[in-house]
């Protein structure tokens, strides 16, 4: 109890050292008066739209100042980047974070120097000792995203703990291709009971050395060139991504071979100028001995409770919301998800909800399940499909959804295949 308690000092000493060095950074009266109020007001609310909040030097990100999940509980701190009155060639990248249940920091130290500003060509190079969910998977070219609620997040507990170190290279081919590499080293511990079974030994941790080329193609988005580089300023359809991962057993003790090929694409279809169709296909494949730390989950959000109301949550983007928390586990899969916007009622000046009608498909298979022991869980190989609607901007940006589970995996008890939620939606 007593190093809990030093941990919690610690933690707010460091907070309190934070906080007193953003109100360093503060702008001074003099730079306010360069830029009208009106101007500073639309850049603030531009920036804190995208997850940021700017002070002299340094842009504060607000994805790690409170979240809450089921391993964490609740989980704060402080991070966030330079911004060009820093450095235009230099940039530091870091975060630190506590969690309150299981009485841990988190941290990044990271940064990068821009090697060719017309081409957006960095080289960032990483230290980070975190937390990351079991069966995710991420593209290293997808742009930064931020809500001011995540919803997934408060229902996992399915989680690895990493301590990754990397260097990578970002580049802009030409405006409407952008890639992204990077080698990394990974020492991994799961936080749940679970073995590999391989070659005859038990792999309760491991260690991976991986690479990563990924590649993000917009060919139809409209780009204009500045100073600054190529600007992109309007979004064009359909967007499409692609990575492959390698991991090296043996190179630097890493303990496994395997490959991924990851893919995404996301097309929109504007009917009018508020009704729109937007459809979302993403699959992956991993082949040789990977771990169920690196396979893939299809993005589940359901709780396991006994009732309608007891799992009644916020509903995300493009995730299942009828299929369980480490329900399913694929080593190769893909899924498809389309939703149809519909004309926002107009009921009064104030109050326009908008209907939203959605229908989401996986499938997918694993070989070797029997690899993978001390956990349970189920393929996709029959087909997994739910459909639903959402009712959005009803109060404050909440909405409510409803989602029902049917076809191959539909459950006996006819209440397990309902989730009702919430819907939050805002923009800046």
């Amino acid at each position: 109890m007593q190093h809990f308690k030093s941990k919690k000092q610690d933690y707010w000493l460091v907070m309190l050292c934070l906080i007193s060095m953003t109100i360093c950074m503060a702008q001074t009266p003099e730079q306010n008066l360069k830029v009208s109020d009106t101007t500073k007001s639309s850049e603030l609310l531009k920036q804190i739209g995208n997850g940021f909040f700017p002070t002299k030097i340094w842009n504060f990100d607000l994805r790690y100042l409170i979240k809450f999940n089921q391993y964490e509980g609740f989980r704060t701190g402080l991070g966030g980047i330079t911004n060009d009155a820093f450095s235009e060639k230099y940039r530091i990248d870091s975060y630190l974070v506590y969690g309150f249940r299981d009485d841990s920091f988190k941290y990044k130290i990271g940064g990068g120097f821009r090697v060719n500003p017309k081409s957006k060509t960095w080289i960032n190079i990483s230290y980070i000792d975190d937390l990351k969910e079991t069966g995710s998977s991420d593209f290293l070219t997808d742009s930064r995203s931020f809500s001011f609620f995540e919803p997934r997040l408060l229902n996992i507990d399915l989680f690895h703990k990493h301590i990754t170190s990397a260097i990578s290279l970002e580049h802009e081919i030409n405006p409407k291709l952008y890639s992204k590499s990077e080698i990394a080293i990974s020492n991994i511990r799961p936080t749940y009971s679970y073995n590999y079974f391989l070659d005859g030994n038990n792999y309760s941790g491991f260690e991976t050395t991986t690479a990563k080329v990924a590649l993000q193609w917009n060919p139809f988005n409209t780009s204009q060139t500045s100073d600054n580089g190529n600007q992109t300023i309007i979004e064009g359809y359909p967007k499409f991504t692609l990575q492959y991962t390698k991991s090296f057993k043996d190179v630097l003790n890493a303990d496994f071979n395997f490959s991924k090929l990851d893919f995404k694409t996301i097309h929109k279809i504007k009917h009018n100028k508020n009704s729109y169709t937007i459809g979302t296909l993403s699959a992956g494949i991993a082949h040789g001995d990977a771990p169920l730390t690196h396979l893939y989950h299809a993005y589940p959000n359901n709780i396991t409770k006994e009732t309608i109301l007891q799992r009644f949550s916020v509903a995300g983007i493009n995730s299942f919301e009828t299929m369980y928390f480490n329900e399913f586990f694929s080593d190769r899969f893909s899924t498809v998800v389309l939703k149809h916007y519909v004309k926002p009622f107009a009921i009064a000046k104030r109050f326009n909800p908008q209907l939203v009608l959605i229908t989401r498909y996986a499938i997918g298979n694993m070989n070797n399940i029997g690899r993978h022991q001390e956990v349970t869980f189920q393929t996709l190989k029959y087909g997994y499909t739910e459909s639903g609607f959402e009712i959005n901007k009803l109060l404050f940006g909440f909405g409510l959804s409803a989602t029902y589970r049917y076809g191959a995996y539909h459950l006996p008890n006819e209440e397990d295949n309902i989730a009702i939620k919430f819907t939050f939606n805002i923009a800046l």
